[in-house]
């Protein structure tokens, strides 16, 4: 940024505030929402997982950035396992507090989904529910 009017003096303040438009510019052009994915995964497991990571790529192509706990923990915690479960949906309860939306996916809601959902609305955060066709059924808080 030039820090010099056009006659040649110096002007550093208009050189600030031009650089602060154009940071503000690029970074309108980088941000990506986070959003908490939500759909069912106890059950038919390989199903669920299959949907579950088409949500998350459906949320990408809206340009966000996806957060499903329920594909990551399942890799290295037992979901049968009552004290792992619990402790797995405390996690992701976590990640939700960091998230801008909870985006809701599927006709049924689980009780780990009506949790994360719970306590969405409860802090505010913006709940969009969707159909298991990624269309959208209710958006509001």
């Amino acid at each position: 940024m030039d820090r010099y009017n056009s006659e040649g003096y110096p002007d550093p303040t208009a050189a600030e505030a031009l650089s602060n438009v154009a940071r503000e510019e690029k970074a309108v052009k980088t941000y990506r929402p986070l959003v908490y994915v939500a759909s069912p995964f106890a059950g038919n497991t390989e199903y669920n997982i299959s949907k579950a990571r088409g949500y998350c790529r459906f949320a990408v192509t809206k340009g966000c950035i996806p957060i499903a706990p329920h594909l990551l923990y399942p890799q290295f915690m037992d979901d049968d396992d009552k004290e792992q479960r619990e402790l797995g949906l405390f996690f992701a309860l976590i990640l939700l507090g960091k998230c801008d939306e909870i985006w809701v996916f599927g006709e049924r809601v689980s009780d780990g989904m009506a949790a994360e959902i719970a306590k969405a609305k409860k802090s505010g955060m913006p709940v969009k529910y969707f159909n298991h066709k990624c269309e959208v059924l209710e958006y509001g808080t």
